[in-house]
């Protein structure tokens, strides 16, 4: 499976990426991948070679460019709760600076990065991401109706927005909720906003599943979670990219 490691311009410089396609010699669709907090890492990596292994071009960028190249901070191969602490000390200031402004630019740059792509297919193009990558997805789909297909997000505080947000979506929804992150109450209010905006969604939460369930490399990786995220994701790709 091939990969590639590049470098995005941006209004800001230039955001280091990795991407992985099929080895195949054709176009594939497009699918941007926001990583979760913690960046670009080995399981990030694994999962985008995971999803080219079903026939996308997955683009994987370094959230936190400005501030250097991934990994931006030091990290320990398996991310326990006692390194939390002293992880999140050096990420909150990182993630408070990537204001919303700055996300929407960036959006714009890797939209127009992925599209741009030898190995990419004419026509839409889908984005998924991991926590506040879910937050990041949502918003990029909501800024590039027509041009985004399909968005998921996984434990991602994705109503952070507020409804607001919802009614610039054009493309097909799917959010995996962790159990330790939404009550059912919770979920009906933003189902229930979803629907008012006339998007197409699925939205549920992932039993047993707490925050991060889908990162293998922290105490909250749930095997059950990360598979139901795939029997999720991959037939909403199926049905926006590619009318299987």
């Amino acid at each position: 499976m091939p990969t590639r490691t590049l470098r995005i311009p941006t209004a800001d410089g230039r955001a280091d990426a990795f991407a992985a396609f099929p080895d195949r010699g054709e176009r594939h669709p497009g699918v941007l991948m926001y990583a979760d907090g913690f960046g670009i890492r080995p399981v990030l990596r694994e999962m985008a070679l995971e999803l080219a292994g079903h026939g996308y071009y997955v683009l994987v960028p370094n959230l936190f460019y400005r501030h250097g190249p991934a990994p931006v901070i030091e990290l320990p191969g398996h991310i326990g709760e006692e390194a939390r602490p002293a992880i999140f000390a050096r990420l909150m200031p990182l993630i408070e600076a990537h204001t919303a402004d700055r996300v929407l630019s960036d959006a714009d740059a890797y939209v127009r990065f992925l599209t741009a792509q030898p190995e990419v297919g004419a026509g839409p193009v889908a984005v998924t991401g991991y926590c506040i990558g879910g937050l990041l997805a949502m918003r990029t789909a909501a800024a590039h109706p027509g041009q985004v297909a399909a968005v998921a997000a996984f434990h991602g505080p994705v109503g952070a927005d507020g409804p607001g947000l919802f009614s610039g979506l054009t493309a097909q929804v799917h959010l995996g909720h962790a159990e330790g992150d939404m009550t059912t109450e919770a979920l009906g209010e933003l189902n229930q906003a979803l629907s008012a905006a006339g998007v197409s969604h699925t939205s549920e939460i992932y039993p047993g599943t707490i925050h991060g369930f889908t990162m293998s490399d922290t105490d909250a990786f749930s095997a059950s979670g990360l598979q139901r995220h795939w029997d999720r994701l991959l037939p909403l790709l199926d049905r926006a990219l590619t009318n299987r």
